[in-house]
Order: C-alpha cells, then structure tokens, then sequence
C-alpha cells in the first residue's frame, strides 16, 4: 500500500543556529558602536612652491631655497556618543596669528557650525616654516614681491584649512580613544642654561617639564588611526634656509613609518623658554625627532588609560593689559642705537605717534580647556613659558595636558618672575611681535584664575 502519509519537510537547526549567534554577537556590538568615539582625520602639504621669507630667526636675508622635509597641516575631528563635536588642528607652522585664526575659526563655524570652544589651532613653532601675514611686522626686512607672495600664501591657506577642517569632519568613524603620559629629556630651560657651555654642563638649572602625553585612537578592530602627541619644547634645530618640520616633523615621520595607515600629529606645550641643546644640525634635528618617537611608542606598547565618549570644552578670552607706549624720546634714542627690527620697531612706534594712533591698552588672549572623557587639555594662546604649565600640574595633577601656541600667538607669555627679570622672554620679545610695550604684572594670575574658573565649569576637580 503507498503511503500517503504528508511529508513535513525538516528543516536544518545549523542555519537557524549560525542565524542566532550572529545576531546575539551583533546586539552588543551594535550596542557598543553607541558608547564609541567617533573620529575623523585629514592633512595637507603646505610646503610653498614658490621662494617665501622663512619665519623664525632675524638673522635670515634672503627666501628659503630647499627643503630637509614637507610641511604639513593635520586635523582630527572628536565626536561623542551625545554628538557633541570638537576639531584641532595641528601645522608645520610657527604660528598662526590673530587675524588669520579668527578668519579660519569664523568660517568654520559658518560652514560647519563649531564654536571657538570647539576649535583648537595649534602650531609647532617650527621655525623653518614660512612667514604669514601680519605676524612679527618688524623682524623680517620684506620688499613689495616678497609681501605679495606671504598675502597669497596666506589667503590659500585660510581657505585649505576650512576645507581640510570639513573633510575631518566627513572621514568621521567609531573609535576608540586613550590617553596616557610618557617622558623625553632633551629639552633645556635656556633662561637658565648657556647654550655655549651646555657641553660643559654637568648639572642643569630652571624649571622644565619633560612629559610627552598622548592621545592613542584606533578602530574598532584596535588598529591604529591616529596618534596625537605634544612635547614642550622650540623647534629651533634648524636655522639654516631649507624649509623644515624640525624634531616633531622626524618624530611624526618615524610614527607613521611605524605605523602604516595612521596618521601622526604634534601640538606643541608651553615651550616658551625651553630649547633643544645642543642644536643646529639636521642630525640632531632626526636624533631628537627619533627620541620623541620612541617615548611616544613606549607609551603606545603599555597600558593607556580608556577615554569614555563623552566631550566637553570651554573658551575665553581675556584682556591681558600691557605697558602704555614708550616715549618719543625713547624711541628716538632706540633709533639712534639699536640696528635691525628692534630699530625697524622702534621707527614704526614713533611714525605712529605722530600720526596720532593709539595703540590698544590691552591684547584678547585666548584660553580653551577640553575634557575628553577624564582626560584633561588646557590650552592657551602665546609662546607660553613652562611655569604655566608646572601650576596647572601642581593643581590638577600631572595626567594632564598642557598646550600653548594655539588660536593666537601673539608674543611671549612669560610668568611673573620672567617679566619681572626681563630679558628677551620677559620684555624685549613682545617689541619683535610688534606689541607697543611689555605685559603688566599681573597676568600669570589673570590666566590662571580663567583657567581655574573653566575648569569649574567643565567640573574639573582641582587637587585638595
């Protein structure tokens, strides 16, 4: 008799199995990818193509001819798991000006809708890189060609930057984001140390700082994107007429060569009197850069401290008062004297008091703190000298970091003992970036107390 019996047709549980595995793996990753970071990177070369005035040293006479190495900018854009959003910039630069960075940092905000609190732009403060516009009026003797050309410069890179700023923000992608501090040592406070007999030395003097933090992210496959690091330290090596990133364009070389796929970028600490020595050759200039790179890889062997997505930041700027102008007379006398751009100075100071201008009393200086998961980063406009950060340090522990150069660098920032002892960090600095006079006592406090009262806003506990 045929069987008539309905076939039930038996399905395979492997399938269903494998089905369900995947989607029980999936839910925490799905999960995990809302309680990531997202980041982004982008970079360009901005090494000039046609012969620029090199911006550094006043002892320069003619354009840069050559390079050691590209110059580059590099951005990386945070964004936390509440899309809260933060961009810094990092260049080959010796550092933005005012005008320049208040143009750049408008048209982000008009085209991607960051506020300055949002933006960091850092310079190395190479000084193998080219001269920008309005900065340091007098120390470079330029002609109408050469004035044309740094106007060109400058205006391209504006723009380069906005559009590099929005391709970081394009190239967005989870992320994982760490944090930690390493060391290097060949940084020297040159107030107090003879670059001549730093040979000699056996012993070496003045407040430094010697951390190297570093900020490690990776993909969610713990691959390496991105290396963010900083030291406190001039990028003085080089003085010759050949265009340079100095020790951290060698150190981010040696990063990137280690690490293929990632990109490597150095913001620079309060390095406002610290300076390799000994320095002036391109060996050296590969030592140190080498050195840096090797404390940074140290750091990125060992265990780093996890960032949590969450992304704050605060920015202020606050009016730091400086000396009312010096006297005809005394401007007389220095014209008399003095040779070079402090005599270039002193007759652009005189021209102007006989046509009646009245210099402002007091320079906006930029200050900015984020808070990258528990990871802490002040940042301050200036060439900023290391007290500011050792304060910073004593209060709000050594974990965290401390950056200068960024958003204006208009001058020096010494702290009160330095202005009080004058010298070129104190007193005649302030003339070569074309401010009428030094700062007034006072200001190490005025920027510390801002620094003090962003931190409380952002909740950033202090040390008892």
């Amino acid at each position: 008799m045929k069987n008539d019996r309905i076939k039930i047709p038996i399905f395979s549980p492997l399938p269903i199995l494998i089905l369900l595995l995947v989607m029980l793996v999936g839910l925490p990753l799905y999960g995990q990818n809302n309680m990531v970071w997202k980041t982004g990177t982008d970079k360009f070369k901005i090494t000039p193509q046609t012969p620029l005035w090199m911006a550094g040293y006043g002892h320069r006479d003619h354009p840069a001819q050559g390079k050691y190495s590209e110059l580059w900018v590099k951005v990386i854009a945070f964004e936390d798991q509440q899309g809260n959003t933060a961009v810094l910039l990092t260049s080959d630069l010796l550092g933005l000006p005012g005008k320049m960075s208040e143009k750049i940092r408008t048209a982000i905000y008009q085209q991607y809708g960051l506020t300055k609190s949002q933006v960091i732009l850092n310079s190395s403060h190479t000084h193998s890189g080219p001269v920008l516009e309005a900065a340091l009026y007098d120390i470079y003797p330029l002609d109408e060609q050469q004035q044309q050309r740094i106007s060109e410069y400058s205006r391209q890179l504006e723009q380069d930057i906005v559009e590099s700023v929005g391709r970081a923000l394009e190239n967005r992608a989870p992320s994982r984001v760490y944090a930690a501090n390493g060391t290097a040592r060949f940084q020297v406070n040159r107030r107090n140390n003879k670059e001549s007999e730093i040979h000699l030395l056996t012993e070496l003097k003045g407040p430094i700082d010697h951390a190297v933090p570093v900020i490690k992210v990776t993909d969610l496959q713990d691959r390496i994107t991105a290396v963010l690091f900083g030291y406190a330290c001039h990028p003085t090596v080089l003085s010759q007429y050949s265009w340079s990133a100095d020790y951290p364009g060698y150190a981010q070389e040696t990063l990137e060569e280690n690490h293929p796929g990632a990109m490597a970028l150095f913001f620079q600490g309060a390095a406002g009197d610290q300076n390799p020595l000994p320095r002036r050759t391109v060996p050296l200039a590969r030592q140190y850069g080498k050195e840096l790179a090797a404390a940074v890889e140290r750091v990125l062997e060992e265990d780093m401290k996890t960032l949590d997505p969450e992304l704050s930041y605060a920015y202020e700027e606050i009016d730091l008062a400086l000396n009312p102008p010096m006297s005809r007379e005394t401007l007389e006398t220095m014209i008399a004297e003095e040779s070079g751009y402090m005599k270039r100075w002193a007759e652009r100071m005189l021209e102007e008091q006989k046509k009646g201008l009245n210099p402002d009393s007091s320079y906006p200086f930029p200050i900015q703190v984020w808070k990258l998961g528990e990871q802490v980063l002040f940042s301050m406009g200036g060439e900023s000298t290391i007290g500011y950060a050792n304060r910073l340090k004593a209060k709000y522990g050594p974990e965290v970091f401390v950056m200068a150069y960024s958003n204006d660098v208009m001058g020096y920032i010494p702290t009160e003992i330095i202005l009080q002892e004058g010298g070129y960090e104190g007193y005649s600095s302030q003339m070569v970036y074309g401010l009428h006079n030094s700062w007034k006592a006072g200001l190490e406090e005025q920027i510390l107390s801002t620094f003090d009262a962003l931190a409380r806003q952002l909740t950033i506990p202090a040390n008892p």
